[in-house]
Formats: structure tokens, C-alpha cells, sequence
């Protein structure tokens, strides 16, 4: 499947927040960690991972960002007007800007690859039974992500 696509309409819940996708993700996870839970209010956080050239980034004064601690130094952008997640920014050094977006953010859901993997499974609200591999503790979690998101890079490579 190569990671070519038209460019994609995103939004926030209530549409202020609209920005765009011009590629299929990276890499789709689930994470399970405090921050995600307080951020998205919700259980888990099913995210989309764009390399950041490939978004069009949505106006600044539309998005409120915050930074709940470093590192990882990720921005979590919320609706200006609505106060729902909106979109993530995520800058590691020696890594490329990366751009995560709540999936449910995304107008065409078609372009989604299903979760690849369930990280900070330890802080779990509760168990998921989907198949989909599970990583508990900050490292296998943080080392689990970086495993699959090389392995995603290789196989859009290989299907490019």
C-alpha cells in the first residue's frame, strides 16, 4: 500500500480545529498512559502518526497546546473553541517531527491502518481483548513504539 494519498480533511469534535493530512500514518497505537487518559478523557488514545511534513498544521489560534511533561516533549493540542482533543505535536531529537492525531479526528477513516500495538497497557482502565500486542512499563512500552514504528517505516518502504 503505498503512503500516497489525496490530501485528507481532519477536524476536531465541533470542525474549528481543521487541518490536513497528505499521506497515510505511520503508525496507528493505542496508548494507555495517565496523560493520554486525562488529555483525550477517555480510557486510551487511539492515534493516528503522521511525519509532521505531511500535515498541514491548523491555524495557531485555533488549537490550545500543552505540554504535560517533558520528556517526551509532545504538545497536545485541544480545540480552541471545544476543548476536544485536536491534534499532537511531537519533537525528539535525532527523530523527525512527528504529528499525532486523535483517529477519530480523521475525516476518511479508510486511510487508517488498524492499531499496530497497546502501550502503558499497565495503566489500564481496563482489559482489551483484540489481539493486538500489549506493553506494560515505560521502557518495553517506549522501546515496543519505536520497534513498530522502524517496522512501519520499512514496510511502507518496501510497498512504496
Amino acid at each position: 500500500m503505498s503512503s500516497e494519498i489525496s490530501v485528507q480533511d481532519c477536524q476536531c469534535q465541533c470542525g474549528f480545529v481543521k487541518f490536513a493530512v497528505k499521506a497515510r500514518p505511520v503508525l496507528r497505537a493505542i496508548c494507555h498512559c495517565e496523560i493520554c487518559q486525562d488529555f483525550n478523557q477517555k480510557p486510551f488514545a487511539d492515534v493516528a502518526i503522521f511525519f509532521t511534513k505531511d500535515v498541514d498544521l491548523p491555524q495557531a489560534n485555533t488549537v490550545d497546546y500543552q505540554k504535560y511533561r517533558p520528556p517526551p516533549a509532545v504538545q497536545r493540542g485541544r480545540c480552541s473553541a471545544c476543548n476536544a482533543p485536536a491534534i499532537e505535536l511531537l519533537q525528539i531529537p535525532l527523530m523527525p517531527a512527528l504529528t499525532l492525531v486523535p483517529s477519530v479526528n480523521v475525516g476518511d477513516q479508510t486511510i487508517l491502518p488498524i492499531p499496530s500495538l497497546h502501550i502503558f497497557y499497565h495503566r489500564r482502565v481496563a482489559d482489551i481483548d483484540d489481539g493486538i500486542d500489549k506493553y506494560s512499563g515505560y521502557w518495553k512500552s517506549q522501546l515496543a513504539f519505536g520497534k513498530h514504528f522502524v517496522s512501519s517505516l520499512i514496510t511502507q518502504k518496501r510497498n512504496a
